[in-house]
């Protein structure tokens, strides 16, 4: 559908957009160079998340009559991936009376799905690395699941899981190339992706990182690496290739949802040195890292969580209080559905939300929980039905991940690229924005039009018959979508102190890693549990 003719088209606003040094705020760029948030007429809207009941909390107005009470032993608050993870070890250990509560009307937090004209599609993450070695609880989840199996000693995944090739794509010098590293730009642009990756090489041999990041040792050097950013450390080592420096800024807002100018050093080696490395172009030692993956995203994996306990969980519920007594824990909360507070109370609690939405809900919040200093980066998932194939470009052929060099956006991935069946149909495309922070109040209060021109005006850039194909796009919108590892902030004593805290009342979140993934998430969740007292 194209935009009426008194409209500047999506790509004609992405042209006018700054570029260069300021990309990183190119979407408020594309946004405020004149593109009318009503000028397309696009089938679409707001799917997913349900901002005004989170705002609930941040109003602090409480119900003045506390409604019925519920009783339950144990009630974790938050049904994403951590609060899930929790759930499912205290299921394990015999707790069988335990209530989870979540605002939104599906569990699954970051992690979970959607369908678009039939065909399911991600709604927030949407793959899983193969789990390292620390990450024992997450590799038993996938056997339990399934994906993987054990054949004489080593594990054997099941392939139909596997991202398909080709796996990922980038759009550089006018053609397609296999692969999201952009190739070096002469002699003295490969000399530094070669001494990136000899520095990434040391420190997973001299210091040590980790996937959860906990289970690797935390020293002096670590310390000095958190206490300042990514892109300093990498001005002190002379690291000031274009290409490479984009490319690890794409990283950093893939995992952080920001750049290298406002992540520690210790996270932007962490991003590397705890799973795969970084292998310079013409390492013959360099393969790609398998990743599990699903037209639906960890939606897939969300799903097959949440099942089990679906007796248990009580969806469109806000929490608004949390009171910790002499003989356990109430809870306020308030009913979305019924329109009216409910009154809860339970032995104990696991608050698996946001940190900064947990010091909010305690009545009495601890010192450790007051005084951290956590930001988060909001987020926009736009999912995009085409009526028709988009025209091909040079280079290599359509991928799962898909990814414009000199982009501020983070690309897209084709929800059907694990479809087994052969028969060629329009792709259905999954666009990822991670936001400036400065965004966050627009994102909330612009209509879905407005942020609809902004994800297909980066995407009209590479295919510029995308606009006229377009028959309906659904977006989801994450105010505060995953922390961002600021300097200083993983070896901060208010995180250690929430991370180690026992009692009634404990914490399970991807917070407490400083950044948010899966592996994090997860057995934070299954350690929250082994903290409780009951």
């Amino acid at each position: 559908m194209r935009p009426p003719a008194s409209a500047p088209s999506p790509a004609a606003c992405a042209a006018a957009s700054p570029v260069g040094p300021s990309r990183r705020t190119l979407l408020l760029g594309l946004l405020a160079s004149g593109c009318s948030p009503d000028a397309p007429a696009w089938q679409g809207g707001w799917v997913g998340t349900h901002p005004e009941r989170a705002h609930r909390l941040r109003a602090g107005e409480l119900p003045a009559a506390g409604g019925p009470l519920r009783r339950a032993g144990v009630i974790v608050v938050g049904s994403g991936i951590a609060g899930l993870a929790c759930a499912r070890q205290l299921a394990r250990r015999g707790v069988d009376d335990i209530a989870l509560l979540d605002l939104e009307d599906q569990a699954g937090g970051n992690s979970r799905g959607h369908e678009l004209g039939g065909v399911a599609c991600p709604l927030g993450a949407h793959y899983l690395p193969l789990p390292g070695p620390q990450a024992r609880e997450v590799a038993e989840l996938l056997h339990d699941l399934g994906l993987a199996r054990e054949e004489s000693g080593r594990t054997v995944w099941d392939e139909r899981h596997l991202c398909h090739s080709p796996q990922e794509r980038l759009f550089i010098d006018g053609e397609w190339r296999d692969g999201l590293l952009p190739p070096p730009d002469g002699a003295a642009s490969l000399a530094q992706y070669r001494r990136f990756a000899d520095l990434v090489a040391r420190a997973q041999g001299e210091l040590g990182f980790a996937m959860p990041s906990h289970r690797a040792p935390w020293t002096p050097a670590h310390a000095a690496l958190d206490a300042l950013s990514f892109a300093a450390w990498l001005d002190g080592h002379r690291l000031s290739d274009a290409r490479l420096r984009w490319y690890l800024d794409y990283c950093c807002r893939d995992d952080y949802g920001a750049d290298s100018h406002t992540v520690s050093a210790w996270a932007g080696l962490h991003y590397f040195a705890s799973r795969h490395g970084f292998h310079a172009p013409g390492d013959e030692t360099a393969e790609r890292e398998p990743v599990l993956t699903w037209p639906e995203g960890n939606g897939w994996l969300s799903r097959r969580l949440a099942e089990p306990l679906r007796e248990r969980l009580h969806l469109g519920r806000t929490v608004l209080r949390v009171t910790e007594q002499r003989s356990g824990v109430e809870l306020l909360a308030w009913n979305e559905a019924a329109g009216a507070p409910e009154r809860w109370a339970a032995r104990a609690v696991v608050l698996a939300t946001p940190l900064f939405v947990a010091a909010r809900l305690l009545a009495a919040p601890p010192e450790a929980l007051r005084a951290l200093k956590q930001a988060h980066a909001p987020w926009l998932t736009a999912n995009l039905a085409l009526r028709e194939p988009l025209l091909a470009r040079p280079g290599a052929p359509p991928s799962w991940d898909n990814v414009r060099y000199g982009s501020a956006a983070l690309g897209y991935v084709d929800a059907r690229h694990q479809d087994l069946d052969p028969t060629p149909r329009p792709p259905r495309l999954t666009a990822y924005l991670a936001l400036p922070q400065a965004s966050r109040a627009e994102l909330l209060a612009k209509p879905w039009q407005h942020w609809a021109q902004a994800a297909t005006a980066d995407l009209a850039l590479t295919h510029p018959d995308l606009p006229d194909k377009l028959e309906r796009i659904d977006l989801c919108r994450f105010g505060h979508a995953m922390s961002i590892p600021t300097p200083g902030l993983r070896g901060s004593a208010a995180l250690a102190a929430l991370h180690a805290q026992r009692g009634r009342v404990v914490f399970a979140h991807s917070d407490l890693a400083g950044y948010s993934v899966f592996e994090e998430a997860y057995t934070a969740g299954i350690e929250a549990a082994a903290r409780l007292s009951l």
